[in-house]
């Protein structure tokens, strides 16, 4: 029987890192990982990349303790707090910001206590280590992190419970964030994000002070989060410098120089053995040939890097292209409601060669726009032209959950070609890359990429002239990507977007739409310009609102100054009053201090200690609001003045 037994855990052997000796996993049979050694030094981010099926999250699972391994070592330093995302969402009645300051267990343990505790000396020590790990300034942390995953400050206050199950994963998402262990372990964080989430999570990450290791297929986060790339690949762990695409050419060449120590060594046992063979039964040449003989046993072989190729991903080409324009939209409202449009005023127009990504946070109506361009949603008022015969294909993550389970990939092909002999039914699931046998296999049974890969296929079956994909990559290890983008810049029809995926949009993308306010107009700039905008507008969220009117407005094609006038001489009575605030507690504050420096005051008159306490702390509180609004209210003044 195997033996499974549990890493030994200690403290690594030389300054405080993550290190990995001989460590072999095994699942249901299967090895996954076998001998693997790595060492990750503190501070370290590492991208953990390997094909879907390799064991990352299995590696993770090792390390957190929620897996048994067969063999091995892993030493993580004793005082290392480790955290990672949560695999369930929140879900309970408290508001999104208390869920999230909750993460830090040791402030909402030291809060609790604070209120409870009656020795005074202890009531000291405790208000002097929420000081020190900064208890009081939390609350406008966990507001930052939650405003740059998308949350507004009004949303923040609402239950969890009133979210879906993705928002709630951003709750989650936030709180481990939060938290800031030593070791974060994030698999696949964006997969719940928009493309603006997305550029934030990613300048976050860049600055995270401790040890991470993230899993994720996203080309763009692993090139601008993380200065490790740990790969698993063969079994086994090589941890390379640099981001994804340092990775990918030192494993180029790797590859390249073990391929050719390969082909070396084979010519050398070629050689070795020709010689045995000619003179092994030649006396005089006996000895030669036995020597020669041991010098093949000890020759051991290279391990050259075996690479998983990919199955082209093919999108079959229409027929004949269409007369453009193939959609004309015109003056068009488009919503759910009666009377309450999600866009207004629409006038857009797409053409054989258009390549348009769509950007805008989620909730802005994006989704709404492609149900619109795909005939799925009617307009409210104005119109909607499509040429005559035009074939739009449609994808969505939310497609995937409409497949038959029970169905294999041949019946969900036979469905489409019912006169079809067998022989070209099998064909056509070959082309989708199911293969022979792979084509009987049942739906349930497939991975979320080979469901989207089907998905994907049905969808463009016959050749459209409009491709419309929503969030294609969700599933989609980083090869698939690649196989995906090759297909969408062979595909000679149009092609719209809807993606948090940002070396996809890069690669495939010649137009930018932004749909924010009701309203869709072309964005004025790249990629990189919209990421900027984007960091500026939720690094600081009251004090850039003013910035984020202009942008609106020049989006939408209005100058600057058409926006609402303001009130100059009323920004300034807030920083005047924010300021004299400041002064105040600072006073305060000092005041507090001075009768607490007293050493016998809590021996002498606990309760008086007890109140001085506590009110030191509310003052710290407020004086931490105080500089907030006095920061807000400067930007402003600042933006009107100009």
């Amino acid at each position: 029987p195997e033996k499974h037994c549990a890493p030994h855990r200690r403290p690594p052997k030389s300054g405080p890192m993550l290190s990995i000796e001989d460590l072999s996993v095994r699942i249901a049979g299967r090895l996954l990982i076998e001998g693997a050694d790595v060492r990750i030094p503190e501070g370290s981010r590492i991208g953990l990349v390997g094909r879907n099926g390799s064991g990352k999250s299995t590696l993770f699972n090792v390390i957190t303790g929620q897996v048994a391994a067969e063999t091995g070592e892993i030493g993580i330093p004793p005082r290392w707090r480790v955290g990672r995302l949560a695999q369930e969402a929140p879900n309970g009645p408290e508001s999104l910001i208390d869920v999230v300051l909750q993460a830090d267990v040791e402030r909402t343990t030291l809060l609790h206590q604070a209120e409870t505790e009656q020795d005074p000396h202890k009531i000291g020590d405790i208000y002097a280590r929420l000081n020190e790990i900064g208890a009081y300034a939390a609350p406008a942390k966990a507001a930052s992190i939650l405003s740059g995953l998308g949350f507004s400050e009004a949303d923040q206050q609402r239950p969890c419970s009133e979210f879906s199950g993705g928002w709630r994963m951003r709750v989650a998402l936030a709180a481990v964030l939060f938290a800031e262990p030593d070791l974060l372990l994030l698999d696949e964080p964006t997969n719940y994000l928009d493309l603006e989430g997305t550029l934030w999570l990613q300048d976050h990450l860049a600055k995270y002070p401790r040890t991470m290791i993230v899993i994720s297929h996203d080309r763009d986060l692993l090139d601008t989060s993380v200065n490790f790339i740990l790969s698993l690949e063969n079994k086994k762990l090589t941890l390379y410098n640099g981001g994804y695409s340092d990775f990918e050419r030192l494993r180029n060449e790797r590859l390249m120089l073990d391929q050719k120590m390969a082909k070396k060594q084979e010519a050398q046992r070629k050689h070795l053995q020709a010689f045995i063979d000619r003179f092994k039964a030649k006396a005089t040449k006996a000895r030669q040939a036995q020597s020669r003989v041991k010098m093949l046993e000890k020759m051991g072989p290279v391990t050259a890097m075996v690479t998983d190729d990919v199955t082209p991903i093919r999108i079959p080409e229409p027929e004949k292209l269409l007369s453009p324009p193939i959609i004309a939209i015109d003056d068009a409202d488009v919503g759910y409601e009666p009377g309450r449009p999600v866009l207004k005023n629409l006038t857009l127009r797409i053409d054989n060669d258009d390549r348009i990504a769509l950007l805008g946070s989620n909730g802005n109506g994006k989704s709404t726009l492609v149900k619109l361009i795909a005939g799925r949603l009617e307009p409210t008022d104005g119109t909607v032209t499509r040429a005559s015969k035009l074939k739009i294909a449609y994808f969505a993550q939310h497609q995937l959950d409409e497949l038959h389970m029970g169905d294999s990939v041949y019946d969900h092909l036979r469905r489409l070609l019912p006169d079809q002999p067998e022989s070209k039914v099998r064909a056509a699931a070959g082309a989708l890359g199911f293969s022979g046998q792979a084509a009987d296999t049942k739906v349930e049974s497939l991975s979320g990429g080979e469901k989207a890969r089907l998905t994907l296929g049905l969808a463009t079956w016959g050749g459209p002239h409009l491709l419309i994909l929503d969030e294609p990559t969700n599933h989609l290890d980083i090869e698939s990507r690649a196989a995906l983008i090759e297909a969408i810049n062979d595909f000679p029809g149009a092609t719209i977007l809807v993606s948090h995926d940002r070396h996809l949009l890069d690669a495939c993308a010649d137009r930018l739409w932004l749909v924010a306010n009701r309203a869709v107009t072309p964005f004025d700039g790249d990629l990189d310009d919209y990421r900027r905008r984007v960091l500026s507008d939720r690094s600081e969220p009251a004090a850039k609102r003013h910035e984020k009117d202009d942008w609106t407005a020049k989006a939408n094609g209005k100058p600057a100054d058409a926006r609402p006038r303001v009130n100059v001489k009323a920004l300034k009575k807030q920083v005047e009053k924010a300021e004299a605030e400041i002064e105040r507690l600072t006073t305060h504050i000092e005041t507090l201090d001075a009768q607490l420096a007293d050493g016998t005051l809590f021996a002498r008159d606990p309760a008086k200690a007890t109140t001085l306490t506590r009110s030191r702390a509310d003052s710290a509180d407020a004086l931490a609001k105080a500089e907030e609004d006095w920061l807000a209210a400067g930007a402003a003044l600042q933006g009107a003045s100009v």
